[in-house]
C-alpha cells in the first residue's frame, strides 16, 4: 500500500509538532512506500520508503509558492500513493479533495478541535472518514467520524526509576499562548504563595505568533511576584525528545486547554508519571490536594494513569480497526 501524508511540519525537534515524526515511522512499517507533503521540514531521520516534499516555508512564506507545490506534487506524484491521510489541516481536503475523489483515491482526515466552520464541513464532507480523539471535538458529531486514541509513543514517555521528581514541583509545558490560560495558572500559583504553600512551578514554552508574545509579557507582569521570590521560572520551549526529562523532573502537571483538543500532552505527562491537575475553576483545591498526598497515595492515581495512557498508545492507534482502511 502507498501513502500520502499531509501535514504541517517535519521535524524530529519542533517542541508542539515533532511527535509527528515517530508517527510516520509507524505509518511506514505497514506501507511500501510513504510519501510526506508538509508545510515546512527540518531536521528528520526517517525509514528509506519515506520521502518528505516541502511547500517551502522554511525558505520563505509565499501562499501562492505553497499553492502551486501542493498541485505540482499531488499531481506529479499521483502514481505513487493509493490513499491519502491528512493530518489536522482541514484546507488541504478542502483544496484536494474533488481531484482524489475523481481519481479514486480514499482520503482520511485527522482534526480534533472543537471548534469548526464551514470548511470544517467541507472538507469532512469529502473526506471518506475523518478522525478525532475528543468528544468536544467539532468532527465528532458526524456519521462518518471515528473517535481514536491520542497516539502517545509510551517508548518515549514513560517512567524512569532513577529519577524522582522534586517534591511540591508543578509543570505547565507548551505553547505560550491564550488558549493555553496560563493566567488562571499563575493566578492559583499567586494565591498558594500568599497562603504560605511550599511549592516550585516551572512554565516551559515559547510564544509563535505576535499575539503569543504579547499574551507571554503580560504572563510576565502577572508573574512579577513569584518571579522574584523563585516560586516560579520560565524556560523556552525545547526539542520534543527532550520533554520526558522535563516531565520526571515534576511531580504535578497543569494543562487548563478547553477539553475539546484533548491536549497530548496531558497524557505525555500521565505517561511519565505527573499528576494531572486540570480544572481552571478548582485548580488551587486541585494543587493542593496533591502535593499533600502521601507517596502512597499518589502511586494509587499513578498506576490508575498508566492504564488510560495504554489505551491512548501509539501502538493502540495503530491497532485500531478503524485505523485499518488508512494502513492496510
Amino acid at each position: 500500500m502507498k501513502l500520502l501524508i499531509i501535514t504541517q511540519k517535519v521535524d524530529r525537534n519542533d517542541p508542539v509538532l515533532g511527535f509527528f515524526h515517530r508517527w510516520i515511522e509507524e505509518f511506514s512499517k505497514h506501507c511500501e512506500q510513504i510519501i510526506v507533503i508538509c508545510l515546512q521540514k527540518g531536521e528528520f531521520d526517517l525509514p528509506k520508503n519515506v520521502r518528505v516534499l516541502s511547500l517551502g516555508k522554511e525558505t520563505g512564506k509565499s501562499r501562492l509558492k505553497y499553492l502551486w507545490r501542493f498541485y505540482k506534487f499531488i499531481w506529479q506524484e499521483r502514481k505513487n500513493y493509493d490513499k491519502v491521510f491528512v493530518h489536522m489541516n482541514q484546507e488541504y481536503v478542502v483544496l484536494g479533495g474533488l481531484w482524489w475523489c475523481v481519481m479514486g483515491k480514499k482520503v482520511f482526515l485527522w482534526r480534533n478541535h472543537r471548534v469548526g466552520n464551514f470548511l470544517t464541513r467541507i472538507a469532512v464532507w469529502l473526506a471518506d472518514t475523518v478522525f478525532y480523539t475528543s468528544p468536544q471535538s467539532f468532527t465528532a458529531q458526524f456519521a462518518k467520524a471515528k473517535q481514536m486514541p491520542v497516539g502517545v509513543d509510551t517508548k518515549m514517555f514513560c517512567p524512569d526509576p532513577n529519577i524522582k521528581p522534586k517534591p511540591r514541583s508543578i509543570l505547565a509545558l507548551g505553547r505560550i499562548s491564550p488558549v493555553k490560560k496560563l493566567e488562571i495558572f499563575i493566578e492559583t500559583l499567586l494565591e498558594l504563595q500568599k497562603r504560605g504553600e511550599n511549592f516550585m512551578a516551572t512554565i516551559v514554552g515559547s510564544p509563535i505568533s505576535e499575539i503569543d508574545k504579547i499574551y507571554e509579557h503580560k504572563l510576565h507582569n502577572l508573574a512579577a511576584p513569584l518571579l522574584e521570590t523563585g516560586k516560579l521560572i520560565f524556560l523556552p520551549a525545547v526539542p520534543h525528545h527532550e520533554t520526558p526529562a522535563i516531565y520526571r523532573a515534576h511531580e504535578i502537571y497543569v494543562n487548563l486547554t478547553p477539553p475539546g483538543s484533548f491536549d497530548k500532552t496531558i497524557l505525555e505527562a500521565m505517561a511519565c508519571g505527573n499528576l494531572p491537575a486540570l480544572l481552571p475553576d478548582r485548580l488551587t483545591t486541585e494543587i493542593k490536594k496533591l502535593v499533600s498526598m502521601s507517596d502512597r497515595e499518589k502511586q494509587v492515581i499513578r498506576l490508575k494513569n498508566q492504564t488510560l495512557v495504554e489505551r491512548h498508545s501509539l501502538n493502540q492507534l495503530f491497532r485500531t480497526p478503524f485505523f485499518f482502511p488508512v494502513i492496510e
